[in-house]
């Protein structure tokens, strides 16, 4: 969902239940002030912000990068820079924030994914709590 200031301001539930059906409805949706794609390797939520809405990601190209070949240790020292806000109200973390930015899959194994998710709450609390996030 997008509203003011073209901020991300929650998620559509059940679409592919819709789809699949054909129903004559629209999908259940759910207001949020903060978004986190964790959804891994696909980063779907930055899919679909990026595919459906037509908007330019804060990255080097604007759009989803593209994981890179296996390298642990890189992508286990590049996941922390990669967890933030990656569009208003988008969050990126975890193998989900490392494909949006461009770096190596694959990792990070040592601690690095607990971490990426400590680091994305840190960023949404921040979000939240500052006059960035009037929803």
């Amino acid at each position: 969902m997008i509203r003011e200031n073209d901020r991300i301001a929650g998620l559509v539930l059940n679409w592919s239940a819709v789809e699949l059906a054909k129903p004559h409805m629209d999908p259940m949706t759910m207001r949020a002030k903060v978004v986190i794609d964790a959804a891994g390797h696909a980063s779907e939520v930055c899919y679909i912000v990026v595919h459906k809405i037509g908007c330019r990601l804060r990255t080097e190209n604007g759009g989803i990068m593209g994981e890179k070949s296996t390298w642990a240790e890189v992508a286990e020292s590049k996941i922390m820079d990669n967890t933030r806000e990656i569009y208003p109200g988008l969050i990126g973390a975890g193998m989900a924030a490392n494909a949006v930015c461009g770096a190596p899959r694959m990792g990070p194994i040592f601690g690095g994914m607990l971490l990426s998710g400590r680091r994305a709450a840190e960023v949404a609390l921040e979000l939240v709590q500052s006059a960035k996030v009037s929803i």
